[in-house]
C-alpha cells in the first residue's frame, strides 16, 4: 500500500481529518529533561489516539533537549499505535548523500511513516525520501509565518507566485502516491488556488487555533470533492486543554460536522456521492443573493424565473477568490496568452484570476475612447496573441460574439470562452457552430441538482427553473 492509501484507511476507520501535534516546549514541561517530554507526549498518545488519523512530533522540540532527545523521539514514535501514522515534522533539505542520510534517518531509524520537506533545492533532494512509496513526504508550500511573503510569494517569470509553482511541480512528482504539500490555515486563498492546481494531493494543515486560521474558511477553500484530502494539525489547542481527550474529540466532530454541511453528500466512509465541480460554491451563490428565484427579464429579452447576479461577488472578496479559483483547473487546460474579460460583471472575477494565477489580463471597452489612445481594448498585447475570454454566465452567447468581434477587429485569436455558470439557453451550440469552444464550470441543471438533493431549494422554484431550461430557446 502506498502511503497515502494507509493513511485514507485510517481516517475512514475512525472518521478523523486530525493531525495531533506532539511538541513538548521545555518551558511547559513539569522539568526540562528527556523523561519529561516523553511523559508528556505519551499521555498526548493516549488520551488522543481514538480521534487521531495521525501524530505529528516536532523533531526540533528533542532536538532542543539535547543528546537524549533523538532516543526520546524515537520512543515517542514507536509508542505510536500500530495503523496511525506518524509525520515527522523535520522540514529537511539537501542533496546527494546528504539527502540519503537524512531519509535513512527519519525512516530507518526513527521509525517515522512521512516527513516535512523543503522544496528550495529541487526534485533530487526529494527523491530519497519518495523511493519507497509506504513512506510519505509533505512539501512545504504556502506556511503560516510573517516571513513568507518573502520567498513564497514572488512572482516567476510569466507571473506565477512561486508556491503555486511549488504545487504545479508537486503534481508532476507524485509518481508513486505519497506526496503531499503543507499549506497553512491561515492563508485560505492560497489553499483554494492550489487546490484548483492540485485537486488530488493531500494537504497538511496547521494554523487553527493558536495562530489564527479559521477552520471552517480553510476547510472550504482545502477540501477534496470528496470530503477528503486535508489533515488538520492541532497541537497547543489539545495539548493544553484542561482535558486533551475531550479537546480531540471535540475538534474531530467539529472538522466532520462542516464537511459534513459543506459537502452534504459525504459519507461517514470519507466518499461524497457528489462528483466534478465545487458544488459548495453553489450554496455560497445562493446565500449571498447572487442567485435569485422569482420572474425576471434577461438581456436577450428572455423571461427566467431565476436571476444570476454575479456583480455582487464584489461585495465578496473571499468568496470572490474561490469563485477565481475554481477557474483555474480549467484554464490549466487552455492554450492562451492572456485572459480577456468580458465588461463589466466579468472584471472582477478575471482580476482575481489573473492575481491568482499571474496571467496578464486585457479587456475590450464597452465604448472607445473619443481621447487619449482611442483604445478598444484596453492592457498590453500583441497582435497575433491568443486570448481565452472570461464572462461570468452565458445565456444565448450574443455577448460573447460582440466580445469576440472586438478581440479580432484587435488582431487577438480566440479560441475558448470560459465561465462560471452556463444558463443551457443555446450559447455552447451557437459558439460551437462558429469554431469556439464553451467551458463552464456549472450548468444550471446542475446546480440545481445540488440545491435539490441537499434540500437547500425547494422544488416549487426549481420546477418552473427547469421548465424554462426545456423549451429549447
Amino acid at each position: 500500500m502506498t502511503f497515502f492509501s494507509r493513511l485514507e484507511s485510517r481516517i475512514r476507520e475512525i472518521d478523523s481529518l486530525l493531525c495531533v501535534g506532539l511538541d513538548p516546549h521545555l518551558d511547559e514541561l513539569s522539568a526540562a529533561e528527556p523523561k519529561a517530554a516523553l511523559d508528556f507526549c505519551l499521555d498526548l498518545i493516549e488520551n488522543c489516539a481514538e480521534f487521531a488519523a495521525t501524530f505529528k512530533p516536532n523533531s526540533a522540540f528533542f532536538e532542543a533537549i539535547g543528546p537524549q532527545g533523538m532516543g526520546v523521539l524515537r520512543d515517542v514514535i514507536a509508542a505510536v499505535p500500530e495503523g496511525i501514522p506518524v509525520i515527522l515534522d523535520a522540514k529537511r533539505g539537501d542533496i546527494a548523500a546528504t539527502a540519503q542520510a537524512y531519509a535513512h534517518a527519519v525512516f530507518e531509524q526513527m521509525g517515522a511513516d512521512a516527513v516535512t520537506l523543503n522544496p528550495y533545492l529541487g526534485f533530487d533532494s526529494l527523491e530519497p525520501f519518495l523511493h519507497d512509496p509506504d513512506k510519505g513526504v509533505f512539501l512545504l508550500c504556502k506556511t503560516t509565518n510573517p516571513g513568507a511573503q518573502d520567498l513564497q510569494d514572488q512572482l516567476l517569470p510569466g507571473g506565477l507566485p512561486l508556491h503555486l509553482q511549488v504545487a504545479r511541480l508537486a503534481n508532476n512528482w507524485n509518481r508513486s502516491d505519497n506526496l503531499g504539500l503543507v499549506i497553512g490555515a491561515t492563508q485560505p486563498v492560497a489553499l483554494a488556488r492550489v487546490r484548483a492546481i492540485s485537486p488530488d494531493l493531500w494537504f497538511l494543515t496547521p494554523g487553527v487555533g493558536a495562530q489564527g486560521g479559521d477552520l471552517e474558511e480553510a476547510l472550504r477553500a482545502g477540501l477534496r470533492l470528496d470530503g477528503m484530502g486535508m489533515l488538520i494539525s492541532v497541537s497547543r489547542g489539545i495539548s493544553q486543554a484542561k482535558n486533551p481527550h475531550q479537546a480531540a474529540k471535540e475538534l474531530r466532530e467539529k472538522i466532520n460536522e462542516i464537511r459534513r454541511r459543506i459537502r452534504p453528500g459525504l459519507s461517514k466512509s470519507g466518499f461524497s456521492a457528489q462528483a466534478g465541480r465545487p458544488l459548495d460554491l453553489a450554496d455560497d451563490l445562493l446565500e449571498s443573493g447572487c442567485i435569485q428565484f422569482g420572474e425576471f427579464t434577461l438581456k436577450s429579452g428572455l423571461f427566467s424565473p431565476i436571476y444570476i447576479d454575479l456583480r455582487r461577488l464584489a461585495g465578496f472578496p473571499r468568496l470572490l477568490a474561490r469563485i477565481a479559483a475554481a477557474y483555474l483547473p480549467i484554464l490549466q487546460g487552455v492554450s492562451f496568452d492572456r485572459l480577456a474579460a468580458v465588461p463589466y460583471a466579468a472584471l472582477p472575477i478575471a482580476t482575481a484570476i489573473s492575481l491568482q494565477s499571474g496571467w496578464p489580463l486585457v479587456y475590450p471597452r464597452k465604448e472607445t475612447k473619443e481621447y487619449g489612445t482611442r483604445a478598444e481594448v484596453e492592457g498590453l498585447y500583441e497582435p497575433g496573441e491568443r486570448v481565452v475570454v472570461i464572462d461570468d454566465l452565458t445565456t444565448t452567447g450574443s455577448s460573447k460574439f460582440e466580445v469576440i468581434d472586438k478581440l479580432t477587429s484587435a488582431g487577438l485569436q480566440v479560441q475558448d470562452i470560459v465561465v462560471l455558470i452556463d444558463r443551457q439557453s443555446g450559447a455552447a451550440q451557437a459558439l460551437a457552430e462558429s469554431g469556439y469552444k464553451l467551458h463552464a464550470i456549472f450548468s444550471l441543471t446542475q446546480m440545481l441538482d445540488h440545491w435539490e438533493s441537499a434540500k437547500r431549494v425547494s422544488k416549487d422554484l426549481t420546477g418552473p427553473v427547469r421548465a424554462f431550461l426545456g423549451r429549447g430557446d
